[in-house]
Formats: structure tokens, sequence, C-alpha cells
């Protein structure tokens, strides 16, 4: 991966000496807090072994032995192992440890199997799951400690994770977002580390044979559907050092294409669980990752795209056209809001367009108000959904309103955006980031077209905490429930950001989705960001969002606030618990 548009092993290197290694300093104060935590969690580690070469075997059961916090039991089931050093090798460990348990299987039953073999043997209140050659850093367990304490009611955590090679070299780090559900139905963002309340695993049914390759993914999304969101914690910590290019290659990389079936029937039974209609198939661009398109209803709802403009006839005519002509969903009507157009073309135009029963001109006679003039079309449409649009938009994807519907109509779903690109091809807007680059900035700004983007953030699915305005589609309930855009503090800029923020401050999810339109920026009507209205409107958005702002749950704390390209930040903005004593 490029330097410009990501995180090379270089950089990772220097930021692991810099910001993730533990001092013997960090040690004695973890060590502290340890002693000072008012509940002590048992935590199970479930550990299913098959053939594991033993060097790896006890590096990785060494690096459980040598976790900072000490309440663990770490619970092996040998799938009847066919060569003899694995019992060696666990025996000669359990005996040197009593937290060792060991259990061995009489069938080799492969890996759901055997990971239930373990559970049956874990008496801890949380589980925590581990392959049998990985590693997980001294400090894993503390950090799961501690959350448990800050939250009670936690019933899943999951941490960041990195790979590391066969010379203890670690790269490629996937430093996560805050529980993403629609990121989720793309990759199975939780992996490692993951730790769940044991009694959640009891409700949702333990490991499934049949799904293995993907039985931690399945797993996860039973999981997820038998609790709620709020019981879901991320800690933005490299927890988790996963295995890579030692020589023997994983269930999952040699059995690609049956992992990805597996991985594919759990997302579509999570749907069905979730009594959502939808298809599962193999993303377009990344094959073993995964697409969910939900079904539109029999008879899909009237959309009303709201479009403010005034002049510009040539861009306008460009938008209507496209919209007119390329979009596949046939039930929607455009409400052009005319605000003063004085030239003789756009003139014209409207008497053009108006011959399609699907438009109409509707006057806005007032000074502009980006907020007001959509307040007003709103009250105009007739729609059940309302499309908010710049009237320098042009489709791209003759899909993007049926995709943008299908989504608006989750019970859960608030705004849903989409990917805009500028003319060249770059990435316009990728989701909105809170408090990157001022006030907000949006995800992958400038990354060209043909590039995924970190962890495939740039064409996948994701929660996000907010969407451009300049192509937002919401049910028009919700957007009357939050009152609308505020046209009193927020006339010109930010109203996007501050309307999806109360969207979301409802209950809602905000929902960005990369079916793609171009988005000509600025060039119907710029913001002067040194204006004093910009400014003004800058420091509302401060004052009324400051906490949210500080940190987007859906940009990991790890990354720079400078842009919303996934750069490392240096210094990350965690927290390190240990030093807050």
């Amino acid at each position: 991966m490029s330097a410009k548009f990501g995180i090379t092993d270089d950089q990772y290197q220097s930021w692991i000496q810099d910001f993730d290694t533990l001092s013997p300093a960090d040690c004695e104060l973890i060590e502290r807090h340890i002693a000072r935590l008012s509940y002590k969690p048992l935590i199970s580690i479930i550990m299913p072994v098959f053939d594991t070469p033993a060097y790896l075997l006890r590096e990785a059961i060494t690096s459980v032995r040598e976790q900072l916090y000490p309440h663990w039991e770490l619970c092996i089931a040998d799938d009847a192992s066919t060569s003899p050093h694995v019992q060696d090798v666990c025996q000669a460990e359990a005996a040197a440890d009593p937290r060792i348990k060991l259990i061995r299987r009489e069938n080799n039953g492969h890996i759901s199997a055997a990971s239930n073999s373990a559970l049956s043997i874990a008496t801890g209140d949380f589980v925590a799951l581990m392959d049998h050659d990985d590693l997980i850093p001294r400090h894993a367990l503390y950090h799961v400690a501690v959350v448990i304490n800050e939250k009670p009611d936690v019933d899943i955590i999951y941490s960041d994770e990195d790979q590391i090679d066969a010379g203890g070299r670690r790269r490629s780090p996937y430093f996560k977002t805050g529980w993403n559900p629609d990121l989720m139905l793309g990759h199975n963002v939780m992996s490692h580390l993951t730790v769940y309340r044991r009694s959640l695993l009891e409700k949702a049914g333990y490991f499934r044979e049949g799904y293995e390759g993907s039985q931690d993914y399945d797993l996860s999304l039973r999981a997820i559907a038998a609790t709620t969101s709020d019981k879901v914690h991320h800690i933005p910590h490299v927890l988790y050092h996963w295995r890579r290019g030692y020589g023997s290659a994983s269930f999952s990389e040699a059995w690609l294409e049956r992992c990805c079936d597996s991985a594919r029937r759990a997302i579509a039974d999570y749907l069905v669980q979730k009594g959502e209609r939808g298809t599962v198939s193999a993303h377009p661009l990344i094959k073993n990752w995964h697409l969910v398109r939900r079904d539109l209803p029999p008879v899909p709802p009237l959309v009303s795209l709201l479009i403010p403009t005034r002049d510009k006839a040539d861009l306008l005519e460009k938008c209507v056209t496209g919209l007119l002509r390329h979009t596949d969903y046939k039930n929607f009507e455009i409400l052009i809001l005319d605000n003063e157009s004085r030239e003789a073309a756009t003139r014209q135009l409207f008497k053009e367009l108006s011959k399609d029963d699907r438009v109409r001109i509707v006057p806005y006679d007032q000074p502009f108000n980006y907020s007001a003039i959509n307040n007003f079309g709103a009250t105009k449409a007739r729609g059940s959904i309302l499309g908010l649009l710049n009237n320098d938009v042009d489709v791209i994807d003759p899909n993007w309103l049926s995709e943008m519907v299908s989504l608006a109509l989750l019970p859960e779903a608030g705004a849903i955006g989409a990917r805009l690109l500028y003319a060249d091809g770059r990435v316009q807007h990728g989701g909105v980031v809170l408090g990157v680059g001022g006030v907000a900035n949006h995800f992958n700004h400038l990354l060209p077209r043909e590039e995924f983007g970190y962890f495939g953030r740039s064409i996948m699915r994701s929660t996000v905490s907010a969407v451009t305005g300049a192509c937002l589609v919401v049910r028009k309930p919700i957007f009357e429930e939050v009152n609308g855009l505020d046209e009193i503090n927020l006339p010109v800029a930010f109203n996007d950001v501050d309307l999806c923020l109360r969207i979301q401050e409802k209950g809602y999810r905000n929902i960005w989705t990369p079916v793609e339109l171009y988005h000509l920026e600025s060039a119907s009507r710029g913001v002067d960001t040194t204006s004093a209205q910009f400014i003004s409107e800058a420091s509302y958005m401060v004052s009324r969002w400051s906490n949210v702002l500080a940190e987007d749950p859906f940009y990991s704390p790890n990354m720079s606030s400078e842009n919303g390209r996934f750069f490392l930040a240096s210094p990350p903005r965690v927290t390190k618990p240990w030093n807050n004593l």
C-alpha cells in the first residue's frame, strides 16, 4: 500500500516503537491498576489445536502465560492430533501452570466441534477466542478486564489486530471502527481478539458445525443478534497478533471458497434472524468479502428528490436528465426548488422539464438559505422518502436510488449517503468523518476511484456518523421528527452534518453505501471558509456537538485527525487506562 493513501510496514514499525511498546514502568502501573479493580473476572481462553507445530504452540501458550492480568484459564481442546508432540507440549504446559486445562477428543471433528469441546471445560464468566498458533500481547486481558469493570453489562468486546510473520515482524494493522453493523456484513470486523460473555454464547448456541472456516464470523453474528448494540464494545488497541507467512496455510487460506460459502450462509441466517429480506453474494471487487443487497417492497415507496437551484441551467439539465433517464428506480418525483433564478436559459429549461409529470418547479423567493429551502421543499413533497440532491450531481450507477431506498427502509436506518466522485474520478465523498480537518471532513477524499481504501473502506458499505447533503436519502417521518435542517444556526454550512447527528441522537444509524454519482462540488455555489458566515456556523457546530466531534466512533483514534485517509496518528488519541490512576 502506498504511503500516500495508507500505512507502510516501515511506518508501522516506527509507530509500534513509539506508541505500542510496553516499558517496565507501564507494566508496573498496569499491575497496580489490576490490584485496584473492583471486579476481577475469570476469562476463559478457548484454544482448539490440531497438529500444531511444537514451537508455534509453545509460543501461543507462552503469550497467554505472560499476561499481566492473572485471572484467566486456558482451555485447550486437542482435536485428535496425529502428531504426538501436541499432547506432549500441552501436558508439559499444563503441568507448569494449573490455569491450563486440557481435553482430548477421541475423533477429529474440525474446528467448530473442537471449540465447543474447549468451551465445555470453561468456567469463566467471559470467553476469549484464540487460534493455536497466534499471539496476544501481555496487556491484552488487562484491557478486557478494564472494559468489563467500566461497562458491567458489556456482552461482546473486540479489539484491533495485526499480523506477525515468521521473523516476528508485525505488519498490516487493522485499526477498526466502533461497532459497525453495516461493515460487519461485508467482512468479519470483530475477528480477533473477541471476548464474549459466556451466558450470551449459551443463548446464541455456541459454534455450529458446517460453518468451518467462518465459524467465528457465524458465532459473532448470532451473538450480535442475541444482544443489543450498546453492549458491544471496541478496544482501540492491537491486542492480537495473527500469524502469517510462516509456511503453513490456515484453514481459511487453504479452503477459501468453502470459507466464503460458510460466511455467506451465516450472513443470510443473520438476515433471517433479524427479519430483513435480502441476498448475499461475493463482493464484486473483493471476492472473499461479501455484499448484501436488501429487497425493496413489492410496491416501492414514492421518493421526493429535492434539488435547490439558482440558474446554472447547464448543470441542472445534466443532473435532471441523469435522474430521469439513467435511474432504474421508477417511483420518484423531482422538486426543483428555484431560489430566484434570473437567466433566460434557466426559465426555458424549467419549461422543458415541466413537460415530464415527474418534475415540479417550486419557487422559493427568499434569500439563499440551504436549510430553509430544503425544509420548504420537504413540506411540498408527496413521497414518504426524501432525497436531498445538489444540482451538480450526475448519475453513474443506475441502481443508486434503489440501493439507497432499500437501506433507508431498514427500521434502524437514518440518513443514507453515496460515494460521490469528482469529474476526474477521484473520491469527493466517502462518508463524513467528524473532528478531522476542522469540524468534519470526508473519508477517503481524493482517493483514486480504483483504490479500495483501508480495509475496503472506500468500497464497503459502512455505518458512519454523517453523510453529505449533496446526495442524502432519508425517510420523511425521520426528517420531520428531528425538525429538518437547522435554518436558524446553519443556513449554509454543516447543516447536513448537524441533521445526521440529530438523527443519530434519536437512535437511528446513518449509512454510507458505495453506489456512485458524480459531484462537481462548488461548481454551482462554493463555500468561503474564511467568511464570517462560515466561521460562525463552524463555531456553532463546535458548541453544539463538542463531545461528538472530539472522537468519531467510526474512525480509529489511531488514525490521523488531519484528514480522513487513514494515515497513522502520531501520537494516537487512545487512552492508556494505566495512566489514569
